[in-house]
């Protein structure tokens, strides 16, 4: 089984979302996602969980967690979303970086419309890796 590791600054928007979206979408016996941030927040932004709620996601209680080298060492496959330079280098990797715009304190229209972004790439990447 493959891991993918969603990493942003925070782990409290874009990379929560990619790795819920991963989960619901992607064959569990193929593959399963985490998500980590180079900067914790204290917890999932506010109009992050409404705008997953409405799609079905619950993302209320996920924990945000630290970027580690031992945590981006256990994946396969690395998607960087905005965390730059601070993101590890981790030899035998596939590394994409998707350029989204973080949705702290946008507008809920916004926030849908990253959501809605994250789903397709996410939905795209499990069909290209086979893991449907």
């Amino acid at each position: 089984m493959k891991t993918v590791l969603f990493a942003c600054v925070h782990n409290a928007g874009r990379s929560q979302m990619a790795a819920a979206w991963f989960n619901a979408l992607a064959d569990p016996a193929k593959a399963r996602a985490i998500s980590a941030g180079t900067d914790p927040g204290p917890r999932v932004h506010p109009e992050v969980i409404v705008a997953m709620r409405e799609a079905g996601l619950d993302l209320s209680s996920a924990p945000t967690t630290r970027l580690t080298t031992e945590i981006a060492q256990g994946a396969q496959m690395l998607v960087t979303m905005g965390c730059g330079d601070q993101c590890p280098f981790v030899p035998d990797t596939t590394r994409e970086d998707w350029p989204l715009e973080d949705p702290k304190g946008k507008p809920l229209d916004q926030v849908r419309a990253i959501r809605d972004d994250i789903r397709n790439r996410v939905r795209a990447l499990v069909e290209r890796e086979g893991w449907s």
